[in-house]
């Protein structure tokens, strides 16, 4: 069964996009997106590799700019933003990297502790403190807290990551293939995190992958991206209730080996 969430406000969109087009030169990426994420809810975008899901939300976070569509998160037009607006939005949508992006030189104190002192000035020491440990609190890595990089294992590394992303109480997370490169078991935690931060801190997430798993686990909607276009969207079994030859293949790689 696929995970079932009450709290979504389906009045209340907090991401909206019409019309999205990205072409990079003859590579036309993304043909025509239309897509909504509301306030609570978990949306899975799922598509084959090289299908431009992480192109979707860089464009969500302004990293790359739409070359047709309106794109509007969180109130805000990312064609017409200021620098400034883009600035404050960076610190209400958390992005959480494939590859985690922790400083190598930095132990994870001061990984969570950068984005905290570096947008919210004039925090006293208490505060800092007390934002980091509850974070890894979240995360489950209390214990980490001295440990560099260097010494922790890739799933750890994942958790950090996300900690990272949530000290600053973000509105919206974007988690880009959240569970690449990690062993099953590891996967499992990541994807129950996962939900455990849509129910502790009320996010809105969206979150790119081609794991089913992950997929089936953490969204109360999946979008499937085939041919620059969501053509297909609704709950994972509806998703895959289909004869498309484009659909089938995507599913029996991930559960038929």
């Amino acid at each position: 069964m696929a995970k079932a969430n009450t709290n979504i406000d389906y009045n209340t969109p907090v991401i909206t996009i019409r019309g999205l087009k990205k072409s990079f030169e003859d590579n036309h990426v993304l043909r025509g997106v239309d897509l909504d994420l509301y306030k609570g809810e978990n949306l899975v975008v799922l598509g084959r590799s090289g299908t431009g899901k992480s192109v979707l939300i860089k464009i969500i976070i302004g990293l790359l700019k739409a070359d047709e569509g309106e794109v509007t998160v969180l109130g805000k037009n990312m064609a017409e933003i200021s620098g400034i607006e883009l600035r404050d939005l960076r610190t209400r949508v958390g992005f959480s990297f494939q590859n985690s992006a922790l400083y190598d030189s930095m132990t994870v104190r001061k990984n969570l502790e950068f984005p905290l002192v570096h947008n919210q000035k004039g925090l006293k020491r208490q505060q800092i403190d007390e934002a980091v440990n509850e974070v890894l609190d979240a995360v489950g890595l209390l214990q980490t807290i001295n440990q560099m990089p260097s010494e922790l294992s890739g799933g750890q590394r994942k958790r950090i990551g996300i900690a990272r992303t949530l000290i600053l109480k973000p509105d919206i997370v974007l988690y880009d293939e959240p569970t690449a490169g990690l062993d099953p078991i590891t996967s499992i935690e990541i994807n129950e995190l996962i939900n455990e931060v849509q129910q502790r801190y009320h996010t809105s997430s969206v979150i790119i992958t081609h794991d089913l798993t992950c997929a089936k686990t953490t969204g109360d909607r999946i979008v499937m991206l085939l041919d620059g276009r969501f053509e297909r969207q609704g709950t994972f079994e509806e998703v895959f209730d289909t004869n498309d030859e484009r659909v089938k293949p995507f599913y029996d790689y991930n559960f038929i080996k």
